[in-house]
């Protein structure tokens, strides 16, 4: 099977991934959910002319000159509007929040004000509108002001709150099993012994799924055994998993099993071998309505193929509006060689230049060291036969998340 492109692989992986069904979920429940229906206002905000400030509602006429003195003719809180009339003359103590009372079209800050009984002298003119907010001046009713397809912030609750809606409507989290394969792997805080590895795929992966809107399960180390893989396959399917990662086993080697496990099961393979570094032999199948992503065992492959491919998916899978990774400009911070026939993915730390952000490829791109995929800020995307590149020219990044 040839090398498939990167950007034909995500076709793939996307063609049949729709949003997940939609299940309405309380507002403290919903901080990184995916709308899945536009939202409304039932309410203005504010519902009524309000002060902006404390001091005095008045009528700007009465204090359009400097050292006016009104009648306090009564008082306005904040859930405790006034029932009375400000007239000429008169004037009404007003709290911030508190509904502007018939009559007055502005407020006076108390810090301008002297009261004496129930007379009230300004030192300063004021004029009208000034320390009022209007009704509606946030939001009306009837305004859409959350879209379907926006993941929701922090923000984005106190808006919904305010607009009185106390659940919404999201699509149901994607359920993300993954599977790591190898006898030469160990848990961490065991100690290796000859020829072992502490396995450390799983966290990386479980993170990213989280990051992006999705619960997962790890279903920990399974042994290079038929029976062994089959067994975890099953369990996963058991769990209701909507998308199986496994990492390791890929490849075409002896003790390479997971492609033909999964191919006992019943996996309609799509494509295997991609024509990407890190990352070559990455698999994507389907067992029934189960996505499959087959990654490489080597740690900076499997992260930078769950970073291409896992993380648009499950954006699909939440129902988000934005699935790409958005790529940006940057310049090398290093001359580059030529590429070859695969599309490079380089760990590079980003610092700031006089034209813009510097991308510094970092200097072993060994698809095994962690240490430098964990200092890296950003991928720079290397095309394939790409010529030269030298320090300073432009290049294309995608940034990595926190």
């Amino acid at each position: 099977m040839a090398l498939m492109p990167v950007a034909e692989a995500l076709r793939q992986v996307l063609a049949e991934a729709a949003p997940l069904p939609t299940e309405t979920v309380a507002l403290t429940e919903a901080l990184g959910r995916v709308l899945a229906a536009d939202m409304t206002a039932t309410r203005t905000q504010p519902p009524a002319d309000v002060s902006a400030m404390d001091g005095y509602a008045v009528r700007a006429a009465d204090v359009a000159d400097a050292a006016a003195v009104l009648t306090v003719i009564g008082e306005v809180a904040a859930g405790h509007p006034f029932e009375g009339e400000v007239s000429t003359g008169h004037a009404a103590r007003i709290f911030t929040g508190g509904v502007m009372p018939r009559g007055a079209d502005t407020v006076v800050v108390q810090e301008l004000a002297k009261r004496d009984g129930d007379k009230v002298t300004f030192s300063k003119p004021t004029t009208k509108g000034r320390n009022v907010r209007l009704k509606g001046i946030d939001f009306s009713e009837g305004q859409v002001l959350l879209h379907q397809g926006h993941r929701l912030r922090d923000r984005d609750l106190m808006l919904a709150a305010a607009m009185n809606y106390p659940s919404l409507p999201v699509h149901r989290r994607p359920r993300i099993a993954i599977i790591g394969t190898g006898d030469e792997l160990v848990m961490p805080g065991s100690t290796p012994g000859p020829g072992e590895i502490v396995y450390s795929n799983g966290y990386a992966l479980t993170a990213l799924a989280y990051a992006e809107g999705a619960q997962s399960r790890d279903f920990g180390i399974v042994r290079d055994r038929m029976e062994d893989i089959v067994a975890a396959l099953r369990e996963a399917r058991a769990w209701g998993a909507d998308v199986l990662i496994t990492t390791g086993g890929a490849s075409v080697g002896e003790h390479d099993l997971v492609q033909r496990a999964l191919k006992a099961e019943g996996l309609d393979l799509s494509f295997w071998r991609v024509a990407l570094r890190p990352g070559k032999p990455m698999m994507h199948g389907r067992l029934g309505g189960l996505q499959v992503l087959g990654l490489p065992g080597n740690p900076v492959s499997s992260y930078v193929c769950a970073f291409l491919f896992l993380a648009p998916l499950i954006r699909r899978l939440t129902g988000r509006s934005a699935i790409a990774h958005e790529p940006e400009r940057a310049f090398l911070g290093r001359d580059l060689p030529e590429n070859d026939e695969r599309a490079d993915y380089m760990r590079a730390v980003l610092t700031k230049g006089p034209d813009g952000p510097i991308a510094t490829p970092v200097p072993s791109q060994d698809s095994s060291l962690m240490a430098p995929l964990a200092a890296a800020d950003c991928l720079v995307i290397r095309e394939p036969y790409a010529p030269f590149a030298p320090a300073g020219s432009p290049c294309v990044i995608l940034k990595l998340g926190l």
